[in-house]
């Protein structure tokens, strides 16, 4: 059989994978989005590898099957794409994925959509901008529609479920951590009377992470496919993230008193935040600061969280067995309408603001930053990566002036960051995910998920521990197995 690492290769977004079997069959695991500018060292994607149609590297009619690890859009944003093209299979993933999944995929079309608009105008068969350009530019995007029919082809099935996906060839998802649903990939198959066993690891999360579970052991395989994100570092904070959160909030809701802004992702980081807050307020009677939850989809993907609490770690079930809600406080206020969410500018008492996005990329957390971040008593928490190229990672370097549009405004907020509230597992998570396989037995192991310095130092880290068949894939390139 091969495999073909058609993203998140030498870069950390966009995981894509097939799998050719000796019968021809094809499997795709993952069909990410690819968030990064330079993914095709500056040609134009639409013309790099089937025409200037698609910015997909295959076919789509001839994948037999899609395998989805979670919802994250770096690794099911390109699904909808699959179906728009022509792809007729299933899509096997856990339940939660699923219905994270319809509201991240229909939440990006909503944003195309708006994309398209601006670029088409008023006069549709007259478009803003040149037809050839438009064309190109739609090869990446997808509307409503067909997101509406890629739900029509999700299977769900549950962790440690052995599924007969044909003869010969079994799939087993493993829970991992990391998010809500999100599950490790096992593949048993059979070609000459010779099983082999393929793991695939989606993004491996971190041990005593708000409200999921601890990653489950992974069995032994012949090939192993491993994310490294942190391949090449650890994380700075360490211990129980309500004592840090509890920290920052007495410093800036009451010692000052002032204001704290926290960018947050929509679906993982915002629920951690939620729980890890009303856990503050019910356990340890901290006194209450308004908290304004500032993100639409934030709402909708908690009512999910909250639909699949038996998919929690045990402190979290028993917290909600305990006060009936995992999100719900007394000084929780959701923002419905962008007219509320300006409004909260005028709101001056002390308070707590998370909204998405969680890099300051767009979102109505745009507009809270720019509101406070000339204010010397507000704090501006960055508790998860940031892009080149956003406001997140602008102040993360230490930026003294931000720019909205024509408007500079000087940055007097503290500027605070931290990491435990990261749902990626570290280095030392990572190798111990692989140290699950023993040296003399595992054929080879593939890097992939991570920027190439992190991958280089992670091959050097397993090749030191006795790992020596190391490979760190390039964009298209194909191996035998």
């Amino acid at each position: 059989m091969q495999l073909t690492f058609w993203g998140a290769a030498r870069q950390v977004t966009g995981s894509t994978y097939l799998l050719e079997l000796a019968d021809g069959f094809k499997i795709l695991v993952d069909c990410g989005a690819d968030f990064t500018r330079d993914a095709y060292n500056g040609k134009n994607p639409t013309t790099l590898y089937r025409g200037n149609s698609s910015i997909l590297p295959f076919d789509p009619t001839e994948i037999n099957l899609v395998i989805l690890t979670h919802a994250h859009l770096d690794h099911s944003g390109h699904i909808p794409l699959l179906i728009r093209e022509g792809y007729e299979g299933q899509v096997l993933c856990t339940p939660p994925t699923f219905d994270l999944c319809k509201l991240l995929l229909m939440d990006s079309a909503r944003l195309h959509r708006r994309k398209y608009n601006s670029l088409v105008g008023t006069h549709k068969k007259q478009p803003k901008v040149p037809r050839e350009l438009l064309n190109s530019l739609m090869a990446g995007m997808f509307l409503e529609h067909h997101v509406e029919e890629s739900f029509e082809r999700f299977v769900t099935i549950q962790y440690n479920q052995r599924f007969k996906i044909k003869k010969g060839v079994h799939l087993t998802f493993i829970q991992t951590g990391h998010l809500l649903g999100a599950a490790n990939v096992l593949l048993e198959i059979e070609e000459d009377g010779v099983w082999k066993k393929i793991g695939f690891s989606g993004d491996i999360g971190r041990y005593n992470y708000p409200l999921l579970q601890d990653p489950d052991s992974f069995p032994e395989v012949d090939y192993l496919i491993c994310e490294s994100t942190y391949g090449a570092r650890y994380h700075e904070d360490e211990g129980d993230p309500a004592d840090h959160l509890e920290k920052v909030i007495q410093e800036t809701c009451v010692d000052r008193p002032g204001r704290l802004v926290i960018p947050a992702f929509s679906i993982g980081r915002t629920q951690a935040i939620l729980y890890t807050l009303n856990r503050l307020y019910a356990e340890r009677g901290f006194a209450p600061v308004k908290v304004f939850a500032d993100s639409p989809l934030a709402v909708q993907s908690t009512r999910v969280y909250e639909k699949y609490h038996r998919y929690l770690n045990k402190e979290a079930q028993g917290f909600y067995e305990d006060n009936e809600a995992l999100f719900d406080f007394e000084s929780l206020h959701i923002i419905e309408s962008a007219k509320e969410s300006n409004e909260l500018k005028n709101h001056f008492e002390p308070c707590i603001i998370i909204s998405s996005s969680g890099m300051i990329s767009g979102g109505r957390v745009e507009q809270h930053v720019k509101n406070n971040i000339g204010n010397p008593y507000a704090t501006i928490l960055m508790i998860g990566y940031a892009a080149d190229g956003t406001i997140g990672r602008e102040l993360l370097d230490g930026a003294k002036i931000l720019k909205f549009n024509n408007l500079e405004l000087p940055v007097a907020a503290d500027i605070r960051r931290t990491d435990i509230f990261s749902g990626h597992g570290d280095l030392d998570d990572l190798v111990q995910f692989v140290q699950q396989q023993k040296p003399q037995k595992v054929k080879k192991v593939f890097l992939v998920h991570g920027d190439l310095p992190s991958m280089v130092s992670f091959q050097a880290t397993l090749q030191m521990i006795g790992y020596q068949n190391v490979e760190t894939p390039a964009k298209g390139e194909m191996f035998e197995l």
